[in-house]
């Protein structure tokens, strides 16, 4: 079948050169696989900008309720801060602790 070398070089060279942009198609730097990557990184970003998103408009939501809202902020410094009115009694009772 080959019985010249200028025809071997005939489909080495081709081959060489193919092997050679598949290659680069695949693992180089604007590769398949690099833009893989990349549509990954994406995915994860516009994953937390939407998470952000959404905690910024719970911001927004409760700054509105302290601004506004005398009962929010009542709530809010009960819990947090253990405030009482002055003709209130608060009872605290241990905690039990239970054993399994």
């Amino acid at each position: 079948m080959f019985n010249h070398p200028l025809q071997k070089r005939m489909y080495v060279i081709p081959a060489v050169c193919l092997a050679f942009i598949l290659f680069f198609t695949v693992f180089g730097d604007k590769g398949l696989l690099r833009i893989y990557e990349l549509k990954q990184d994406k995915n994860k970003i516009e994953a937390r900008l939407a998470d952000n998103k959404e905690d910024n408009e719970k911001l927004k939501r409760e700054i509105v309720a302290l601004k506004s809202d005398r009962r929010y902020l009542e709530s809010i410094a009960r819990r947090d801060f253990g405030l009482v009115r002055s003709n209130e009694v608060i009872y605290q009772f241990p905690q039990e602790n239970k054993k399994p």
